[in-house]
């Protein structure tokens, strides 16, 4: 529930009056009701979709507008976590957000109905499902089910007020281009971590025959038929290669892509391209070939679980100890970060249905940098500097994918950690235990990150910007509760 509070005076505070309440669907009438508060005119301007494992809940959020009297802040829900632990149960692992968001995506390819299955219930597969219905789609999104009708003519364009909530919808570009020779994506937003430029999406997309502008911050891609070449990649990067790789199906001929990123959701992405009909090989691989086709079918799917997520818990179990199950769980999809956390102490084991693991005491310190799969991701980063706050001994981590992604070591020296950060490394010195502290997400996997110190925090740790959170993770706030650990959402 909102609360908005002028700090001018007068001092007025008010209850946001339609806070939470129950739809099936968006209803845009209420992104235009205009409510007015004495001085204050505060427009609906965004609704968020929450799933809560049974049905849709729209939490609409103010667009505030300063008029003469006051300002106003807007203050959203937080987390709250105490000391926790042992962890105990099992946890069951959603699909993956950074495959399900490219899979709806390349749905644009061709017309017919599509399902895709575990999907996460995330505001970003929200957010993605309010895009393509920008684009003309019916999109019907009860989690894990979502249902996509694709029409025989879609919008090519993106427009800025959806696409600067999430830098994922720069994947549209591709499938539009392939299948109508004309897109217009606004340039991408998303989280705050500094810029992840997209020019290698557009230098391999103009491999291909794409030609780009760049006016009114939008980009404008045409292309009257793209041909399949040989694509050598400057960086393994996943974005560029998805583009690449949608827009690669139907392209007259062969495409070949040389360091192409290998990422398990890039294997995800191409077996659903096949179901369509795409001849792909090599994905997984650094070398990708692509045959291109004159056409595609819809068809249904089931998105890979997420790696990321299951990363989270386990940081949870190497902070607070205990004993947990990650049912769905991929350990082939993140070999290299369960062989770091082996080298810290955590017991593990690949089981039939998941991942088991457990923690007693302490774990120990060990450098870690991040590098393209199959390194260790950067988007565990964070879960490893808040393991390594709590480990015995010093531990020094490396960032090499993204610059300017410290920014939550503040919010973790808050806390009571000992980070020290030199360029692209942070140098953590375990502490016995964190101090709990009002703290703040300045992206998804930072907030979690977060959560994840809380429970190794004497006291109470509260954290606001959950909203980022809420974009990545069904329901954390109850998986962990529902393992023991002290947390909740207020």
């Amino acid at each position: 529930m909102a609360v908005v509070v002028g700090l001018d005076q007068p001092l007025v505070v008010v209850e946001w009056p339609f806070g939470e309440f129950e739809m099936p669907r968006r209803d845009k009438a209420l992104e235009d009701y205009i409510v007015t508060l004495d001085v204050y005119v505060i427009q609906l301007g965004w609704v968020i979709r929450m799933f809560d494992g049974q049905s849709w809940h729209l939490i609409v959020g103010p667009r505030v507008t300063r008029r003469p009297g006051g300002n106003i802040l807007v203050d959203m829900d937080r987390i709250v976590v105490s000391e926790s632990g042992p962890l105990e149960g099992e946890v069951p692992i959603h699909g993956a957000k950074n495959s399900v968001l490219k899979l709806m995506a390349a749905s644009l390819l061709a017309a017919g109905e599509y399902e895709l299955t575990n999907v996460p219930g995330i505001v970003d597969v929200a957010l993605m499902a309010e895009l393509l219905e920008a684009m003309g789609a019916e999109v019907e999104l009860a989690p894990p089910v979502c249902r996509i009708l694709v029409p025989e003519i879609v919008r090519p364009e993106a427009p800025y007020e959806l696409v600067e909530r999430m830098r994922a919808s720069i994947v549209v570009l591709g499938p539009l281009l392939a299948r109508n020779g004309f897109a217009r994506v606004a340039l991408p937003g998303g989280d705050d971590f500094g810029p992840r430029p997209i020019d290698m999406h557009l230098d391999a997309l103009r491999h291909l025959g794409a030609e780009f502008d760049t006016r009114h911050g939008n980009i404008e891609g045409r292309a009257d038929q793209l041909l399949g070449t040989e694509v050598l990649l400057e960086y393994p990067s996943v974005g560029a290669t998805e583009n690449l790789l949608m827009a690669a199906v139907l392209a007259k001929g062969e495409t070949t892509i040389e360091n192409a990123a290998r990422e398990p959701e890039i294997a995800d992405l191409a077996e659903f391209l096949g179901a369509m009909g795409a001849c792909i090989s090599g994905a997984g691989t650094s070398t990708i070939v692509v045959e291109g086709t004159e056409e595609l079918h819809a068809t249904n799917h089931s998105v890979v679980p997420d790696r990321i997520e299951a990363a989270t818990f386990l940081a949870a179990l190497g902070v607070a100890g205990g004993e947990l199950t990650l049912a769905g769980a991929r350990s082939d999809h993140m070999e290299m970060l369960l062989r770091k956390l082996s080298d810290m102490g955590m017991q593990i084991c690949r089981t039939q249905t998941g991942i088991w693991a457990a923690v007693d005491g302490r774990l120990d310190a060990v450098d870690v940098a991040t590098l393209p799969y199959p390194g260790v991701a950067t988007d565990y980063k964070p879960f490893v500097v808040s393991m390594l706050a709590v480990a015995n001994g010093v531990g020094i981590v490396t960032e090499n994918i993204f610059g300017g992604r410290f920014r939550y070591v503040d919010e973790l020296r808050r806390m009571g950690a000992e980070i020290r950060t030199e360029g692209h490394h942070a140098v953590v010195r375990g502490r016995e235990r964190l101090s709990g502290a009002p703290v703040r997400a300045h992206d998804i996997r930072a907030g979690a990150a977060l959560v994840v110190a809380g429970l190794a925090a004497s006291g109470r740790t509260e954290i606001t910007g959950v909203d980022h959170i809420d974009r990545g993770y069904t329901d954390l706030v109850g998986s962990l509760r529902a393992v023991g650990a002290d947390i909740e959402r207020e």
